[in-house]
């Protein structure tokens, strides 16, 4: 499984990135705008800090305007995947953008039949957003459960990209049904790490390791 982080903070990207599992970026408007800066040069910063996938999202929802802002976007960086949401102007854009090469994540899916036309339509991932789901009621792993098994019956060679994920049980909910990424915020990615009994235990070695005479402590 791959490990996207959604975010456009530098200062997190960095530090994700110095742990060497980060294999790429997602990104939203929400997320650039939080930066106040330029929407390309934090793009092309985050591209020049992690060498994987860098999603950027267009923000038009007419085709012409979808395609040239995925041109745009493309021409940043070889790692940029330009995000589109799937609605009917975005299909149309998915389809002509992949013939020509560029790769596409398809954003706010939120059924396995909107997932499905977008892998038709030609894109690299599809990113259905779990936890909105969960957040009305619904059962946000299960639309996972179907798509893996669509793709499967297909072989669709389009990446199920789980997105909207709010904890570590997200994660592996997704990697049990065979997601092959999720994209999770900072917060969520440093608790992938956390363990109670692994704070415990290295206290009591520490603990132990220091009772050791000083002249047999040398390593």
């Amino acid at each position: 499984m791959k490990f996207f982080l959604d975010t456009a903070d530098i200062s997190e990207i960095k530090e994700a990135a110095s742990w060497g599992v980060l294999d790429g970026i997602t990104t939203n408007p929400s997320h650039v705008a939080k930066s106040g800066r330029n929407f390309k040069e934090v793009i092309a910063e985050i591209c020049d800090i992690v060498p994987g996938p860098v999603s950027a999202e267009v923000i038009a929802v007419e085709y012409n305007e979808i395609v040239a802002q995925g041109r745009t976007l493309a021409a940043i960086a070889p790692n940029v995947v330009v995000k589109i949401p799937v609605i009917l102007e975005g299909l149309k854009a998915i389809k002509t953008l992949s013939e020509e090469g560029i790769k596409i994540n398809t954003t706010l899916c939120f059924s396995p039949l909107q997932s499905l036309l977008a892998a038709k339509a030609g894109a690299t991932y599809v990113s259905p957003f779990i936890g909105r789901l969960d957040d009305i009621g619904h059962e946000g792993m299960e639309g996972i459960r179907q798509l893996r098994d669509i793709f499967d019956n297909y072989q669709l060679a389009t990446e199920i990209l789980v997105a909207s994920v709010r904890s570590p049980m997200h994660i592996i909910d997704s990697a049990v049904i065979g997601a092959d990424v999720v994209t999770l915020p900072f917060s969520v990615f440093k608790q992938m790490i956390q363990h109670p009994l692994t704070d415990i235990g290295l206290q009591k070695f520490l603990a132990d390791w220091e009772k050791v005479p000083a002249d047999l402590r040398e390593i």
